[in-house]
């Protein structure tokens, strides 16, 4: 068997494929090509892509608001490699990126029902701030959490 390391690198246009694949196993609801173009075109510095010999595993990609917040737009793991801490690094990588532009906050939307991604965003020290009612086009709510990132 192959060893591999782990790599987490802005992602580029060839990666896309792989983002998609990751996105379409992870949501009921996966975003577009065109949308992950659209991100990677405006927000080049905050996405990014983890990748094990040299296929992608997982993405991370945030946005600027107006107000001064970062927002977590999307992330997800493949299946395959989950609890191995690669969602955790994402999100750190990222937040490192936009407290290194000055951004002083992030935030994210989240199912309700996604306990896993839940904890996983409070243990890096989101908070939830709020429900958002029929966020998802099946109806199901989401979670705003929101974290601080001057500290």
């Amino acid at each position: 068997m192959i060893k591999c390391s782990l790599e987490i690198g802005e992602a580029r246009v060839e990666d896309i494929k792989g983002v998609i694949d990751v996105e379409v196993k992870s949501f009921k609801y996966p975003y577009t090509p065109m949308t992950f173009i659209t991100l990677l075109n405006l927000f080049p510095n905050y996405f990014l892509v983890s990748k094990y010999c040299g296929k992608v595993v997982g993405y991370v990609t945030a946005a600027l608001d107006k107000d001064g917040y970062g927002h977590i737009m999307s992330i997800a793991v493949d299946p395959e490699f989950r609890g191995m801490g690669i969602g955790k690094a994402l999100i750190r990588a990222v937040e490192s990126r936009l407290r290194r532009d000055g951004v002083k906050g992030v935030r994210l939307e989240v199912a309700v029902s996604n306990s896993i991604a839940i904890k996983l965003y409070e243990g890096l020290g989101y908070k939830l701030v709020r429900v958002l009612r029929n966020y998802y086009p099946d109806g199901e709510d989401a979670y705003l959490m929101i974290k601080d990132l001057n500290y």
